[in-house]
């Protein structure tokens, strides 16, 4: 049923969110890997006033598409 799909999706999806939290990586076979990355400190711009702002440091998610999945995506379209 969609809402036991729905159901499932949302069980994994919390599994990896609680792994990177924690900072871990999650590899999915043939999918891809998530992690987290450092993001130091920087200086930025404000898009709206062109004024110069501090950006403090963050972690961000990362995801890294697996080989099986760059390879279908990239198969030679005829």
């Amino acid at each position: 049923y969609h809402r036991d799909v729905e159901r499932i999706v949302d069980i994994i999806l919390e599994g990896i969110t609680e792994a990177l939290e924690k900072g871990n990586r999650v590899e999915l076979r043939g999918f891809g890997i998530f992690s987290v990355r450092h993001r130091p400190p920087r200086s930025g711009h404000n898009p709206r006033n062109g004024e110069t702002v501090f950006v403090d440091d963050k972690w961000v998610p990362f995801f890294k598409a697996g080989k099986e999945m760059q390879d279908r995506l990239n198969f030679e379209r005829s």
